[in-house]
């Protein structure tokens, strides 16, 4: 009986602790992300794959600026916030601490680099993505050329040091699996952020 309870508990305080990984702040904007997402990438958008990029970037935080001066929810570094704003009519008025600018750009964004990249599957092909929105495709293509498996991030491509150092080598190498392994599965197990391109 008393591992019974035990088990109850347990399974309560899991769900509750899960619940609250994603922040109530996102759910304000996700039929925005969901409008946004699907008339860029279609209705079979990976909603909950942009959701947790948007969750690893900011937390869902508006306002967020960070010390190296990237902006908003999905954190533009100005430079690369007014390059896309002078490719894209809709983006043209840029302003990256506006949260649908901020959205819309992230998943046109992730399309642009979603066609300049490859990879083994949707999965590989999307952490191609997030490893170029992170560090520059530049780099992403010199990582690729230096590989052994160049159409796999996961655990070889992105492991591969195209000559950054060592901490921005860590730091790009690991998100896409926070991204994609550790926040994705949440956004798709709430059932309201629809797929995920890891599902």
């Amino acid at each position: 009986m008393r591992r019974l309870v035990c088990l109850i508990f347990y399974c309560a305080f899991s769900a509750g602790a899960w619940a609250q990984a994603i922040p109530r702040e996102a759910e304000r904007h996700r039929l925005v992300l969901l409008r946004e997402a699907q008339f860029v990438w279609g209705l079979d958008a990976p909603v909950s794959s942009f959701a947790a990029q948007v969750q690893q970037e900011s937390g869902w935080r508006e306002g967020l600026v960070s010390r190296t001066g990237a902006i908003g929810l999905t954190q533009f570094m100005p430079a690369t916030a007014n390059w896309i704003g002078a490719t894209r009519p809709d983006l043209e008025s840029v302003n990256p601490g506006n949260p649908v600018w901020a959205l819309r750009a992230l998943v046109a964004y992730d399309k642009w680099l979603w066609e300049r990249v490859d990879g083994a599957s949707a999965c590989e092909r999307f952490a191609f993505v997030l490893s170029a929105y992170n560090g520059g495709l530049g780099w992403v293509r010199r990582r690729k050329a230096r590989s052994d498996a160049p159409a796999v991030c996961f655990d070889k491509t992105c492991a591969v040091n195209p000559g950054i150092s060592l901490a921005n080598q860590a730091e790009n190498q690991s998100y896409p699996v926070r991204i994609l392994r550790r926040y994705e599965p949440l956004y798709m197990r709430s059932g309201r952020w629809r797929t995920g391109v890891c599902q």
